[in-house]
């Protein structure tokens, strides 16, 4: 009976799920379908039609631009950081961290103007790089270097939680049986952290595509050279366009609902997956035979006394009885 009290919905419980419910509705679903609705009001053939248009074909070719070098570089680099701080205890690891979530932190827009400050006319590097004719701002650099700022901490926190979940164990047993350093990333870490990875690129992919505040920023909005996809729905619209501005909103909308779906069952893979007390001394030592040495300033580990009730101390083995007379033959 208290099994079924704890299990069976509340009055206030019913009323929370449907409370969510409605917000889900009105703030997510009923936008979505009105996205969709919109863009085909002209039907199929007008919709098409728009895709069709020099300057959406544009705007389609220069996002996969900047989707294919983002989405690489950014799995890249947020492997390395998370298996840095997850795996090596180093001064300055909590400054990393927090450098790493910086993105989340700082407006799309603010971050564009850094890059304006750093590479615009009257910035550091504007003028140097405009002697030589390199073209930073209102430029297909530019896009790649904010929507890469704005993407950088979404694999590193998807694989951190996932490699503190998984632990050492399995890496140390590959180094211990005469693995490669190479030979247990790719045939052991790498397999393990499939779905953390596969969420995490996913996600990053999505948010390159639909980027928007900081390339509005360095891109200059020009039709047919630096409009992303999400620049030209802004276009459209401002045109009175919104057939079109709709129907290319609705192909973003898609590429997030895709998303999320496909990565939707890979999240919380680190948290349900199985904890292994982590030996962080012996795999570095694997791994890097400096990284083995204690950080200065950090505390010795605690020592515990052997336990009279610890069964695994040698105080706690029963005292061996002497043979009595009564036991020999």
């Amino acid at each position: 009976m208290a099994a079924d009290s704890r299990t069976r919905p509340t009055g206030a419980a019913r009323w929370l799920v449907a409370l969510a419910a409605l917000l889900f509705a009105l703030v997510v679903l009923l936008p979505v379908v009105a996205v969709f609705t919109e863009a085909l009001r002209d039907g199929a053939a007008g919709y098409r039609t728009v895709f069709t248009h020099p300057h959406t074909v544009h705007a389609l070719r220069l996002t996969g631009l900047i989707v294919a070098v983002v989405v690489p570089l950014n799995v890249a680099f947020g492997f390395a950081a998370a298996w840095l701080v997850t795996h090596f205890r180093f001064p300055g690891r909590g400054l990393l961290v927090t450098l790493i979530d910086l993105p989340f932190t700082v407006s799309p827009v603010v971050a564009g103007l850094m890059l304006v400050l750093l590479f615009g006319p009257d910035g550091w590097f504007g003028p140097w790089l405009g002697e030589r004719g390199v073209a930073i701002l209102f430029a297909p650099p530019g896009l790649i270097l904010a929507t890469m700022f704005v993407c950088v901490p979404i694999v590193a926190r998807e694989l951190m939680p996932a490699m503190q979940a998984r632990g050492h164990s399995e890496e140390l047993a590959a180094l211990t049986l005469g693995a490669s350093p190479l030979q247990m990333w790719w045939r052991v870490t790498v397999p393990g952290l499939r779905h953390a990875l596969f969420a995490g690129t996913v996600l990053c992919l999505a948010r390159a595509a639909g980027e928007y505040g900081a390339v509005a920023v360095v891109s200059g909005h020009v039709r047919g050279r630096t409009n992303t996809l999400s620049l030209h729905v802004d276009a459209l619209y401002n045109d009175y366009q919104f057939v079109g501005a709709f129907a290319v909103a609705s192909l973003l909308a898609c590429v997030a609902l895709l998303s999320l779906a496909s990565s939707g069952g890979e999240h919380g893979v680190g948290s349900m997956g199985r904890r292994v007390a982590p030996d962080d001394e012996l795999l570095n030592t694997h791994l890097h035979p400096r990284a083995a040495a204690p950080v200065p300033g950090d505390p010795a580990p605690p020592t515990r006394a052997p336990s009279s009730a610890d069964p695994s101390s040698p105080a706690s083995e029963p005292p061996a009885t002497q043979p009595t007379t009564r036991d020999l033959p």
